[in-house]
């Protein structure tokens, strides 16, 4: 069972590392950004993707779609977006004979890896019906249930700057993205490279690297990662840690409204074993956690007023909360 494990580890590592230097001749200063997203497909989750215009948010998802073999859709979030614009309907259609009967449409749900390009500018409503589908990984319409394809993963993105016209998401939808994934500016160096190789007559073009099936059983491997106590007491320390409730902590009690349930610990476990096959290796250490840890809890917990009457930040409290781990 072990060598086995091994063998399927190694495999899956060469796998990996050839998708990722196939991304990297598309996507160009990101490397992070790239890692984060991969972890969280590895995982079988959902990743928010939060950056300003022009970062490439949407090429990324197309050349992840295209690199790990999965069919792909995107939707432009909207206020007048309803939930049946991306889950589907039911049309009534007249068969031989004249008789009538209801025949379900699929929406754009309905594929392998979906980009919800600006969710919070739909409403809680719309929000709510693609928020159900990637927790139950089907959609309900007039009392059936349409299983979803397999795998099922959203990417979706928000622009942190305009909060005009938008409809922020719920903590208890936000807690079912997996990670949240900062993107930022990429360096001189990169975008330097970017500014090159994209303005040309010849731009690069990602190919498959991987298939779904694949990707599958990359997901199945992950589980059977084996995890030492030492993480998993890691993992404990940290999430209880950030709890006002449970925490030692002096600052997380004073600042912290509320902290990250069980599910960030699910989602910790499940990206810091991902992250470790992505690097190569058989089993998570406590790196794993600390460089994990900003995307798992940010979108899972809030400050108190006193925190921003003193200028604290989410970030500074995590990076306290990790520094503790030792």
């Amino acid at each position: 069972m072990q060598d086995t494990l091994i063998a399927d580890a190694d495999r899956l590592a060469a796998a990996v590392a050839a998708a990722r230097a196939e991304i990297g001749r598309v996507i160009f200063g990101q490397e992070q950004v790239v890692e984060q997203t991969m972890v969280a497909l590895l995982a079988g989750g959902h990743a928010l993707l939060v950056g300003v215009p022009g970062l490439g948010k949407t090429l990324l998802v197309e050349t992840l779609g295209t690199v790990l073999g999965l069919d792909r859709r995107r939707v432009q979030f909207t206020p007048d977006l309803m939930p049946a614009d991306i889950t589907g309907s039911e049309v009534l259609e007249e068969g031989e004979g004249g008789r009538r009967s209801f025949r379900f449409v699929p929406g754009p749900i309905f594929c392998q890896l979906l980009m919800a390009d600006e969710i919070n500018r739909a409403s809680p409503r719309t929000q709510s019906a693609l928020l159900q589908a990637m927790q139950e990984r089907r959609v309900a319409v007039s009392g059936t249930d349409h299983p979803l394809p397999r795998p099922f993963h959203v990417l979706a993105t928000q622009n942190p700057i305009e909060q005009e016209g938008t409809y922020p998401l719920p903590e208890a939808q936000l807690d079912r993205f997996l990670l949240q994934v900062e993107i930022g500016y990429p360096d001189a160096a990169s975008e330097r490279t970017m500014l090159i190789a994209t303005t040309g007559a010849d731009q690069a073009i990602a190919k498959p690297i991987l298939t779904a099936d694949e990707l599958i059983r990359a997901q199945a491997l992950v589980r059977l990662v084996p995890v030492g106590e030492t993480v998993v007491d890691a993992i404990l320390a940290l999430i209880r840690g950030a709890r006002p409730e449970t925490a030692q902590d002096e600052g997380v009690k004073r600042h912290v409204a509320w902290g990250p349930g069980p599910r960030a610990a699910q989602a910790l476990m499940l990206a810091a074993r991902a992250r470790a096959l992505l690097d190569g290796r058989l089993s998570p250490s406590l790196d794993d956690v600390a460089a994990l840890a900003q995307p798992v809890m940010r979108h899972r917990m809030a400050l108190g007023f006193s925190a921003r009457a003193e200028g604290v930040s989410l970030a500074s409290v995590i990076d306290r909360l990790v520094a503790r781990l030792g």
